[in-house]
C-alpha cells in the first residue's frame, strides 16, 4: 500500500500525516526523531482524500470543536503496543491516566515500563492521545512532540471541558 504524507500547521507546530487509502498511519512532529517510527517512504500529496479529512478533523480539535475523532487508523507495530495503542483511544477527552493505570487497563499491570516505551512509539500522536499519560505521581514525563506540547495539548483540553 503506498503511503503519502502532507505537512499542516498547528498550535504545537508542523505535523507530518502520514496514510493510505483506508486509513491514517501516523501523526509526526516536526522535530521528530526519525527511529520513533518506521515507515516506508510515502509521496507528498496535499490533495489526498484520507489526508484532507485527518487535516480538518485536527483543525477543529485545535479551536475546540472536536472532541473525538471519526478515523481509520492503521497501527503499525507489535502486539503489546497495539494494546497499548488501543488503550490510549479509550481516554477521555480532558482526562489523563497513568502508565500504571494503562498497564492495568490492559491486564498487565507489572508491563508499566513496557507502557511508557510503547506509548513513546505511538505513531497517531494526538489522535491516539499519548498526551494523556503522565506519571504516577501527576508529572508531564517523556512525549515525542516534547513536554511543552504535551502541556499545550492537555491545557487545550482542559479550557474547553470547564
Amino acid at each position: 500500500m503506498q503511503l503519502v504524507y502532507m505537512y499542516m500547521d498547528s498550535p504545537v507546530g508542523a505535523l507530518k500525516l502520514v496514510a493510505h487509502d483506508q486509513a491514517l498511519v501516523a501523526v509526526m512532529w516536526d522535530n521528530e526523531d526519525h527511529k520513533r517510527v518506521r515507515l516506508a517512504k510515502p509521496l507528498e500529496d496535499h490533495q489526498h482524500p484520507m489526508l484532507q479529512r485527518v487535516k480538518k478533523q485536527l483543525e477543529e480539535y485545535f479551536v475546540g470543536q472536536r472532541q473525538q475523532f471519526d478515523l481509520p487508523l492503521d497501527f503499525q507495530g507489535t502486539d503489546f503496543q497495539q494494546q497499548v495503542w488501543k488503550a490510549l483511544l479509550t481516554i477521555p477527552y480532558g482526562e489523563t491516566r497513568s502508565y500504571k493505570e494503562i498497564a492495568l487497563q490492559i491486564g498487565n499491570e507489572k508491563a508499566v515500563r513496557a507502557v511508557g516505551a510503547a506509548n513513546g512509539k505511538n505513531p497517531i500522536s494526538i489522535i491516539a492521545p499519548c498526551h494523556r499519560v503522565i506519571g504516577s505521581s501527576g508529572a508531564l514525563v517523556g512525549f515525542a512532540g516534547g513536554l511543552d506540547k504535551k502541556q499545550i495539548l492537555l491545557s487545550l483540553e482542559q479550557s474547553q471541558i470547564r
